[in-house]
């Protein structure tokens, strides 16, 4: 993770510290919960602050995992770029900027990565995404 996110600049070394402990936190446990995969209340709390901080850009959050996929994609002669769109279901939640998804009822987003994978599908990592 250290090294995935060696150039993360999030304006705040606190911020930069506090993205690495949670991506480690939350790849750790995929499957679970933001409190699932943290270690107790005060993590959990500490994690929806940071999310919640507005100085943080999702994109920004991305960057670096983004150029060094574009660097592993230089090793290989082929490389796939594949399409996905994945619903981000946030039903019942108050958030701006949500409309509906594949049911009229379900209010989320959608997000459209792109992943880079080997023809021997080993995977490189997300090059880019849009919501």
């Amino acid at each position: 993770m250290d090294e995935e996110f060696e150039t993360l600049d999030l304006g705040d070394p606190r911020r930069d510290r506090r993205a690495k402990e949670l991506l480690k936190r939350l790849a750790a446990k995929p499957s679970e919960s933001i409190p699932g995969a943290c270690d107790g209340w005060s993590e959990t709390m500490a994690a929806y602050r940071f999310l919640g901080n507005e100085e943080v850009e999702w994109v920004d959050m991305m960057q670096p995992h983004w150029e060094r996929t574009a660097t592993r994609m230089q090793q290989h002669a082929v490389v796939l770029c594949i399409a996905d769109t994945t619903e981000l279901d946030f039903n019942g939640q108050d958030m701006e900027g949500l409309g509906p998804l594949s049911f009229e009822a379900q209010r989320g987003m959608y997000l459209h990565p792109t992943y880079a994978v080997t023809p021997d599908r080993e995977p490189l990592g997300i090059l880019d995404a849009w919501i």
